[in-house]
């Protein structure tokens, strides 16, 4: 995950398979970026903004943004962004989907700025859909040997009172 993100032939390849889920029929004005992933939506939006017969985007200034988090951990935009969110048609693009907790946040979120949200595109998802809105995905639970994910009250580590090794979420993993 770090290195999709973070290495920019990782990332530009990350973006081209993104981008063929939607370039020629999508029309996307903005991406908003959760867990990091700017450097991915920097390519997705060079690939469905390139010129084509089918193109939905040719040529398009698509807008790339990033909610900030209030004090009260509130997702917000800024009044100088806002504007690429109202009346825009918006792909939310996050590194990974587990419960589906920070989709449902970032729709929420899109939604009361005005936004609409034509696709939800991740790194990794457990999940297929939220809010209405299908999940596209590289990578699925089925790629990852022995994946497994519970919440607190269900962790059989947990319940049998074991010491976790570390937490990994979409920024990373680190150990504990």
């Amino acid at each position: 995950m770090t290195s999709i993100k973070h290495r920019h032939a990782m990332a530009y390849e990350a973006a081209a398979t993104m981008a063929m889920k939607y370039e020629n029929n999508t029309m996307i004005d903005t991406i908003v970026c959760m867990d990091g992933c700017e450097v991915i939506a920097a390519f997705l939006a060079h690939y469905l903004s390139k010129s084509g017969i089918m193109s939905m985007n040719d040529k398009s200034d698509i807008s790339i943004i990033t909610p900030e988090f209030n004090t009260n951990g509130q997702m917000i935009f800024r009044d100088n962004i806002q504007q690429m969110i109202w009346q825009k048609n918006i792909l939310l693009l996050v590194a990974s989907a587990t419960t589906g907790k920070t989709i449902n946040r970032s729709l929420e979120c899109i939604k009361y700025y005005g936004g609409n949200v034509v696709g939800i595109s991740a790194i990794f998802s457990a999940i297929t859909e939220m809010g209405g809105v299908h999940i596209d995905t590289i990578f699925t639970p089925e790629d990852v040997p022995n994946y497994q994910t519970y919440s607190f009250k269900d962790c059989p580590d947990c319940q049998q009172k074991r010491k976790i090794d570390a937490i990994v979420n979409s920024y990373g993993y680190s150990k504990i």
